[in-house]
This record gives C-alpha cells, structure tokens and sequence, in this order.
C-alpha cells in the first residue's frame, strides 16, 4: 500500500520547510525554471503540494526562497504590472527600485548577479526565470503588435539600469535619487512600450508618451 503524502503542515518537524528548499534548490539548478513545478517538489520531499503553497505561495515565491532572495524582481512586478497600464513604467520602476534600494532585498540580489556571472547554470536559471515571469507577464498585459519583443525591450531597460546602478555603481547614475531615476528612466521605459506606429494606427496607446 503506497503511502499517502501528508496534509497540512507536518507537526514535530520544523526543518521541513529547509527540506522543501533544498530540493527546489536542487531542481531549479538543474531542470531550468520551467520543468520545476510545486507538484514535483511536494512530491519529492513526501510532502501534499498544499504545503509547498502554505509556506511559498507560488512558484515565483519558491523560486526566490530557494536563491535566498528576500525579495524578488517577479514577484513585485506580477503585483505591479495588475494596475493602471497608464503608469505601469514608472510604478515598476519605483517598485523594483525599492526592493533593490533596501538592504535586505538589494544584498542577496546583487549576490544573485554576481553568482550568475560565474555560473552558467543560476545565468540559465535567472534568464529563464526572467523570460517567464517578467517578459512573458508583461507581454500578456500590455497585448498588441509585437507585445513580447515590446516587453523585452522594457526588461532590457530596467536590466541596464540596475547593473549600472547596483552592480558596476557607474557615476552618476549610482548616486541619482529613486526620483531622479525615474525621471531620467520614465521616458524611454513608455516608449519601449509603445506599439510602432505603422501597426498602431487608430489605436489609443495607454503607454504613449503623455502618460504620466
């Protein structure tokens, strides 16, 4: 008779949890972001995949528990990305500058970066990630002509701002204010977003220059 998994939290066994991420840990690094599912990871850990979700919450949620990041650039862009299309830009901006911004959030993310420029398997790892849950999540709220490239170009953006800033502290971007930054950044990050014209024509572009 197989033994069933467990429902609920496992009482008596605090380091469950430790285990769960291990093991997600583990898969992340080598089947990509894609191929690992809560399922999966429930399933090894002998745990109900209910669980994985009372201590996680999403795959998202896993992902950034089991790189150690205290926040996580997906997370906080799936919450921002839910409202006015008109000001998405420069809310993401701000948003994503404040978790790079706090200490706790900013250090294990630029730890990420920089295990990522020695190892190709967490560089895979944070480029697939990014594919599915940024690019992918912004093309499918955005819609229209060439949504994917559109949003690419958007995470290209945000990508080069946060190496110069946080990573290489080139002057004098590293030393600009949150305000100052979107300011500069706001413009370009609209208009990365916009339709091209030729495919845009009578069509009202909630990203268009004069959003605010």
């Amino acid at each position: 008779m197989m033994k069933s998994a467990a429902r609920g939290r496992r009482s008596g066994k605090p380091d469950t949890r430790a285990q769960i991420l291990g093991i997600a840990r583990r898969r992340f690094l080598l089947d990509g972001y894609q191929a690992v599912t809560l399922r999966a990871v429930a399933a090894e850990a002998d745990v109900d995949v209910a669980l994985v979700s009372y201590y996680f919450g999403s795959k998202k949620g896993l992902f950034g528990a089991a790189l150690a990041l205290a926040g996580n650039p997906a997370e906080t862009l799936a919450r921002t990305v839910a409202g006015d299309p008109a000001t998405f830009p420069q809310r993401a901006l701000r948003d994503l500058l404040a978790l790079w911004e706090n200490p706790e959030s900013g250090a294990p993310l630029r730890a990420l970066i920089a295990a990522a420029t020695q190892d190709q398997a967490i560089t895979d790892l944070v480029k697939e990630m990014m594919e599915r849950e940024m690019i992918d999540t912004i093309a499918a709220r955005i819609g229209g002509a060439d949504a994917r490239t559109r949003a690419g170009a958007f995470c290209a953006h945000i990508a080069g701002l946060v190496v110069t800033r946080y990573i290489l502290r080139l002057e004098p971007v590293a030393s600009m204010a949150p305000d100052d930054i979107v300011r500069v950044y706001g413009p370009p990050l609209r208009l990365a977003l916009r339709e091209p014209p030729r495919r845009a024509a009578g069509r009202r572009h909630p990203y268009g220059a004069d959003a605010e």
